[in-house]
């Protein structure tokens, strides 16, 4: 199929007449024209990055913004529907985890076509064809069951998560070259629901990933642009929080804000993929070895310098400062299990509000007014604690230095992240992005850092406390146990073993998993 210059080799699914119409096609295209080019030489601008930070070169806050950081500048004032924001919800672009987190009581929603989706064809359309009946409140879905579900008349405001830079949509090409992902989810979204969220008094809103610095957010501000002029709306009109879930990232923080600032609603700690990034980035040098995935809590000190000076920078700069997930899912059968992990969740959002965020995320409707009334007791009556301001230091050592007291390696902890990213892989290659794990909601980046802990282990042949050195025999051993326990279960085990093998034995760090895995991918 070829519209206005766009070939799709995806075939028909659900939805594709509606949501891959000529304009919009016409739209996607104009995005890919004007800035693929420039997305490509940010993306070889990250790996020159990566080729000097492997030659010794250490992140640091860079001295040619330095006028950016000590300037005194705000972002744009947050429209009246993403002002409160102090319970995110977030989750695939399904239609019935839609509802229910529309439904949840949580202030925001945002409908992830990231890491919590797999991407097969049917997938990628089914999730815009979803977002479209969100915003005209049209959604509804009847389980095989029978049950229906329908919106209420209270919903979460709506914000979209599009893939990252790096990704590009293999079903979708414009001049003979595949679109960008991101270009692809955000031009679609954006085509069909602007002018239509702004008649219902909301927004076109958007959650940025994976970026890596300023050049990054500049280029998206840019687009945005682009978008609102094509579209006859006034600029400023759409607004993004960016994920700071990079490690270099979070000493441009500032910079993000400032090229972002007619469009910036804020920033976000994305945590795992933060602590992804530090062995993505660093993992190659020994005083980098984190310990046990369990053990890197918001609590550490190097996690608290980071989420520290995203609150200071954001409210100095009146953006919105949003915490981490609690991606806990309540059991039906065990109440204690239930009561446990619940006290987690509130010390760990109480600690976030006590920091000054002004608001965090959770992963099932159930968490939502556990977090509510933790940052009810903080906030009151305001929407935000944008006012407050905490005094922390621009401090690179402080960032950089991951050292955890009694930070351990353990076999259970080897053992663990071998059973976590090998579910997550085989859910994935089945297009499942949103995968249940031991009462956790888990997406790709809890993949992510488990088979780069994986990776780093193995490379520097670390002892564990139990007293085994982790080798690449030693985790394919688990993997053939792992896989043994799982004989003639249904799925692609297989496959799933053996991406996760290569990725564990790649002598350079392959820089996301899901490249790989889209070769993989069925549909």
């Amino acid at each position: 199929m070829t519209v206005s210059d766009v070939q799709l080799s995806g075939g028909p699914v659900p939805g594709s007449e509606r949501v891959l119409t000529p304009e919009a096609l016409a739209f996607v295209a104009r995005l890919t024209r004007r800035f693929a080019g420039e997305r490509e030489a940010l993306l070889a601008a990250r790996e020159e990055r990566q080729r000097r930070i492997a030659g010794g070169e250490l992140p640091d806050f860079l001295p040619a913004t330095a006028a950016v950081r000590a300037g005194d500048w705000t972002v744009a004032p947050a429209p009246p529907d993403l002002d409160d924001r102090r319970v995110e919800i977030t989750g695939p672009a399904e239609a019935k985890m839609m509802i229910n987190a529309l439904n949840s009581g949580a202030r925001v929603f945002m409908a992830d076509f990231e890491d919590a989706m797999s991407p097969p064809w049917a997938n990628v359309v089914a999730g815009q064809n979803n977002c479209m009946d969100a915003v005209r409140r049209t959604l509804e879905y009847t389980s095989p069951e029978g049950k229906q579900y329908r919106l209420g008349h209270r919903l979460a405001t709506l914000v979209a998560r599009p893939r990252g830079w790096h990704l590009e949509e293999s079903h979708a090409r414009v001049d003979g070259r595949p679109v960008p992902a991101s270009l692809f989810d955000f031009g679609l979204y954006f085509h069909h629901n602007a002018r239509e969220l702004v008649r219902r008094g909301s927004g076109p809103y958007f959650y940025l990933p994976k970026l890596e610095n300023h050049l990054e957010a500049r280029l998206w501000n840019t687009v945005f642009e682009e978008a609102q002029d094509a579209l006859g709306l006034p600029r400023g009109t759409i607004r993004a929080t960016v994920l700071i879930e990079t490690i270099v990232a979070a000493f441009e923080m500032d910079e993000i804000l400032w090229e972002l600032r007619p469009h910036a609603a804020g920033l976000n700690a994305g945590r795992w993929d933060y602590i992804f990034s530090i062995i993505k980035k660093l993992g190659h040098r020994p005083e980098f070895i984190l310990p046990d995935r369990g053990q890197v809590t918001m609590a550490v000190p190097f996690m608290r310098a980071y989420t520290g000076l995203l609150v200071a920078t954001c409210h100095r700069r009146q953006a919105h400062a949003i915490g981490g997930m609690a991606a806990f899912i309540p059991s039906r059968r065990d109440e204690e299990v239930n009561r446990v992990a619940f006290e987690r969740v509130r010390e760990d959002k109480r600690r976030e509000a006590e920091l000054g965020f002004d608001g965090a995320w959770v992963a099932h409707p159930d968490l939502v007014p556990l977090v509510t009334e933790v940052f009810d007791e903080a906030l009151g009556d305001r929407p935000n604690q944008k006012t407050r301001v905490p005094l922390v230091a621009m401090d690179a050592a402080r960032l950089l230095d991951v050292r955890i007291p009694d930070g351990r390696i353990t076999e259970a902890g080897v053992r663990g992240d071998v059973s976590v990213a090998l579910q997550y892989i085989e859910a994935w290659l089945r297009g499942s992005g949103a995968v249940a794990i031991n009462n956790m909601m888990e997406d790709t980046a809890t993949a992510e850092i488990a088979r780069a802990q994986l990776w780093q282990w193995v490379r520097h042949g670390v002892r564990t406390a139990d007293g085994p050195v982790v080798t690449l025999e030693r985790v394919r051993g688990m993997l053939a146990e792992e896989l043994a326990e799982r004989r003639g279960a249904p799925g692609r085990w297989g496959a799933a073993a053996e991406l996760l093998d290569a990725l564990v034995a790649a002598e350079r760090f392959p820089d996301f998993l899901t490249l790989a895995a889209y070769q993989k991918l069925e549909g």
